[in-house]
């Protein structure tokens, strides 16, 4: 019976799934993140583990692995938890749960762009202050999103899913950048492909979906922040070090830009307290893919991934070390 330790609680749909397929399922009932002690255990003893974004899976946890250790497959959309060329090296397949979470983020961008944009917070805490005595048509004015200019950098699936509502439901430009340009995307949403300095020169709100890497890191930092409109805001619901969190504080600070949302931070979970102190920052903690629909079918990926591997199959969610 071949063996799968889940280093947190997830849904249960992905351990019936396990178990209806005749995997031992253990999991770690706390709701603690495992130690590097720990995770080195669980990669000498198991055929199968399911990792949380949160474990940190590197070189020192992979030379424990043991060679009946088949596959890790991440919860989640994003992998830069696991050292992928090291789990090649040692004949670990590693997967993920591509699309699970494309519309719960997609929606999680416009709640804090439109957060940011209505000054929602700041709404919020003036009426429960005992504040709002009167109706003041100056009061929390702002610009509307709608028929405005949104920068989508990276265009996954989840970009897309941005762009598909930008288009249909705000009557938005769009100007997008990723690696290779999707015709298809431009004719469904009149989109034009740009270079990146263009779109943060124009767009009136600009959206980060990409993953983290070496050429990622900082990928906008003081000199990308300098080109935007002081009008603009700025979400990222991928990961916090694509944006210099410090650069980030300054611009906001001396309001080069108008505001940015955010659901990652650089030193996840750190967050900056310069950060937290600035009222024209909506902070959400890592929640964009939050939902009990993404969830389950985050468990339920995660589940068919290493069933895929243990029958042979190449698994959907298959990451390919480059």
């Amino acid at each position: 019976m071949p063996t799968v330790y889940v280093t947190r609680k997830i849904p249960d749909v992905g351990l019936q799934l396990l178990k209806k397929k005749h995997f031992r399922v253990d999991l770690n009932h706390s709701d603690q993140n495992l130690s590097e002690e720990d995770l080195k255990k669980l990669v000498s003893k198991y055929d199968a583990i399911i990792t949380l974004v949160t474990d940190k899976i590197d070189r020192q946890i992979l030379a424990q692995a043991s060679p009946n250790l088949k596959i890790i497959s991440n919860f989640g959309v994003g992998y830069d938890n696991i050292d992928i060329l090291e789990a090649k090296r040692k004949g670990v397949i590693v997967t993920n749960t591509p699309g699970a979470a494309s519309e719960s983020v997609a929606e999680h961008v416009f709640m804090l762009f439109l957060s940011c944009l209505k000054q929602v917070i700041a709404a919020d805490r003036f009426v429960r202050l005992g504040k709002y005595k009167k109706w003041d048509p100056f009061g929390f004015i702002s610009p509307q999103m709608w028929g405005k200019t949104i920068g989508i950098i990276g265009l996954g699936k989840i970009g897309t899913f941005v762009g598909n509502i930008a288009y249909n439901g705000f009557k938005m430009d769009i100007l997008y950048y990723d690696t290779s340009r999707s015709e298809d995307f431009e004719i469904l949403t009149e989109a034009k492909y740009s270079d990146m300095e263009l779109i943060f020169k124009k767009a009136d709100f600009i959206t980060l979906h990409v993953p983290l890497t070496p050429q990622t890191f900082h990928l906008v930092g003081k000199k990308q922040l300098d080109f935007m409109k002081n009008s603009a805001i700025l979400v990222n619901t991928s990961r916090g070090a694509v944006i210099d969190e410090e650069a980030l504080v300054e611009a906001l600070k001396t309001q080069k830009i108008a505001a940015a949302g955010l659901d990652v931070y650089e030193h996840e979970p750190d967050i900056s307290q310069d950060l937290i102190a600035l009222e024209n920052a909506v902070l959400t903690p890592h929640s964009a893919s939050a939902t009990i629909e993404t969830r389950n079918s985050m468990s339920r990926i995660a589940a068919e991934n290493i069933i895929d591997v243990f029958e042979g199959k190449e698994p959907f969610g298959l990451i390919k070390a480059k």
